[in-house]
């Protein structure tokens, strides 16, 4: 700490003023941030016409399966497999940082939206690897060409889609990078989603899926038992 060249130690008030003055370049990010979360709800919809397949717990499935019925879904890719530090214990740091830091699932589920995580291990060890981290979100076994199709052939990356009532799916954006390192809360993979958190302050196209703040938010083990608790 000596040679550390810290801030200087300030009266309570002094210490008050910067942090309004600082409170000002704050909110300019988040409003900056929900703009640029409009754009994304914007972006224009790529159809994913190949037939991608996958292994999981239940056996063989499909992209279309992945999305576990919801509207929507975000993939993270995992690297977790022969070559990567750590295998077979563990999968890599970051991705496994990037683990570690995922929310409950069931706010995400109540938003209709699916998060999985995929990986080219085999099932076997990623039930293993699950079972040791205390992880919970489902986790496939990339099969084919997925990961090079979609920009994580060589390094983790962060997909999202959506389905039709007919079952197309298209993808709707993708980070990756540093880009990666905020997500893990609820709200972070809203926002990177075609319909956001779905809240009627939102900047969103007409028609999209909306709803007052807090009248859909429930504790994690309460969602689908009734009306929310502070639900208008």
């Amino acid at each position: 700490m000596d040679a550390m060249k810290a801030p200087p130690v300030v009266t309570p008030a002094d210490w008050e003023a910067a942090r309004q003055q600082l409170l000002v370049r704050e909110k300019e990010l988040t409003r900056a941030r929900d703009a640029l979360a409009a754009r994304r709800r914007r972006m224009p919809w790529l159809a994913v016409d190949k037939d991608y397949g996958f292994d999981g717990p239940a056996g063989t499935a499909s992209l279309l399966d992945l999305f576990e019925g919801r509207r929507q879904l975000v993939v993270y890719r995992a690297f977790f497999e022969p070559g990567v530090t750590g295998w077979p214990d563990h999968a890599c740091v970051g991705c496994s940082m990037m683990a570690d830091q995922v929310a409950h699932l069931a706010h995400l589920n109540a938003r209709d939206t699916t998060l999985v995580f995929a990986s080219r291990a085999p099932q076997p060890d990623v039930a293993r690897l699950k079972a040791r981290m205390g992880w919970t979100m489902p986790w496939y076994t990339i099969t084919d060409q997925f990961d090079a199709d979609f920009g994580v052939g060589e390094w983790h990356g962060t997909n999202s889609f959506i389905r039709d009532d007919d079952g197309k799916v298209f993808r709707t954006y993708f980070v990756n990078n540093r880009g990666d390192e905020a997500l893990g809360g609820t709200w972070s993979y809203l926002d990177i989603t075609a319909l956001g958190r779905q809240e009627a302050w939102e900047d969103s196209p007409d028609g999209y899926p909306q709803a007052q703040p807090y009248a859909w938010w429930n504790w994690h083990d309460e969602y689908g038992r009734g009306k929310p608790p502070m639900a208008e």
